[in-house]
């Protein structure tokens, strides 16, 4: 398959009944406002996703409705992350079976292995699985870093093409580029910086709320005009900012409800909407963006 670049959407999954029930049609009209916006990849089930608080019969269902929707106008990848080894198979296996072109997988999380383990763990889906892999490194959540060293260990595992860092490190994303990796930049604050510097692409929660900015500061850099994309980013950093010091999916959430799309709904509790007071900081956040 060719290479995957660009902007990925990591897709809020919207609700509705106060965060009670997946909502599959407004699922499909996101989807729509995303591919519409130019995106080139969407990823489903991923932590802006609200993965932790959906069941394994809504992650199959989004999976499923998305690949069905999506139809191939853009690349699909599919989170398929889990603690046990048995468990991530059987959800690779089902993302692969509905077409995704690419998995996400985080290592086994929290009171998860050591380096042999998490090998072994990514090693034992690739021999089930043909699916291209892309690791991702959250080390805040999953416990376990993905070192420049090791992610070039993986890759011997046939699968294992790309890894999405969301470590918050601008250092380590040079690294990972300057060793050759084939990196998305997952943490909000340096999108501009990891791009301009070598990234394949951004993975990135607030392309919910901002897609056809993304899509224009990726076309940016990629064309090196680089003095109007810093402009552009200028723009988009106080929200980037607010994402990344608050309640992520809740802040990513109220940020597209109020620039994007009305209807995606809350989070499912126990995550709670922004108060009066942070969504009125939000808001001064995104003006930048409607200047």
């Amino acid at each position: 398959m060719s290479q995957l670049k660009g902007i990925c959407a990591a897709l809020s999954t919207p609700m509705s009944d106060g965060g009670s029930r997946v909502d599959l049609d407004g699922l499909k009209k996101h989807l729509d406002i995303m591919i519409e916006a130019g995106v080139h990849i969407v990823a489903v089930c991923g932590g802006t996703g609200e993965f932790p608080f959906l069941t394994t019969e809504e992650k199959r269902a989004i999976a499923e409705t998305a690949a069905r929707h999506i139809d191939g106008r853009v690349k699909l990848i599919v989170q398929t992350s889990a603690i046990r080894t048995e468990d991530a198979i059987e959800a690779s296996l089902h993302a692969q079976g509905v077409g995704a072109d690419a998995l996400l997988i985080l290592p086994p999380y929290f009171e998860g292995p050591g380096e042999e383990g998490v090998f072994g763990h990514y090693e034992r889906i690739a021999a089930k699985v043909d699916t291209p892999f892309m690791v991702y490194n959250i080390p805040v959540h999953s416990g376990f870093d993905i070192t420049p060293e090791f992610f070039k260990r993986l890759q011997q595992i046939d699968n294992v093409r790309y890894i999405k860092d969301t470590s918050g490190s601008f250092v380590r994303v040079q690294q990972l580029i300057m060793a050759g990796a084939p990196v998305f930049n997952g943490a909000d604050p340096f999108a501009f910086d990891a791009l301009a510097t070598g990234a394949l692409g951004c993975f990135w929660g607030a392309v919910n709320a901002m897609p056809r900015e993304a899509v224009q500061l990726y076309r940016l850099v990629t064309e090196d005009k680089l003095a109007e994309a810093r402009d552009l980013w200028k723009r988009m950093l106080p929200a980037n900012l607010f994402f990344w010091t608050h309640a992520y999916n809740a802040a990513v959430k109220a940020a597209t409800a109020l620039r994007v799309n009305p209807a995606v709904g809350p989070c499912r509790l126990p995550v709670p909407p922004l108060s009066a007071e942070e969504t009125a900081a939000l808001k001064q956040a995104l003006a930048p963006l409607d200047r």
